[in-house]
């Protein structure tokens, strides 16, 4: 193996351990965290209106929703971007 070879190999190792905690990875998780912790934390029943229902529903099941929707629709918008 010549010197280039190993170096990319051994390189290649460290740079994707590297990569996998960059600073935007990190600040994403924690903001997960942070919504799923206000998420439980609100766990009271809440009325709420739906266009023309309205139903009876604990809060953190609400926000939960409105956030994996609005996960989905970010990861939809972040896909055709590229």
């Amino acid at each position: 193996m010549s010197p280039k070879t190993s170096e990319s190999s051994g390189g290649g190792g460290k740079a994707g351990g590297g990569n996998l905690m960059t600073p935007g990875r990190v600040s994403a998780i924690a903001l997960a965290v942070l919504a799923l912790i206000f998420i439980f934390e609100n766990t009271r029943a809440t009325k709420i209106r739906l266009l023309i229902p309205e139903v009876t529903m604990p809060l953190w099941m609400a926000l939960l929703g409105t956030t994996v929707i609005g996960a989905l629709c970010g990861a939809y918008f972040m896909k055709r971007r590229s």
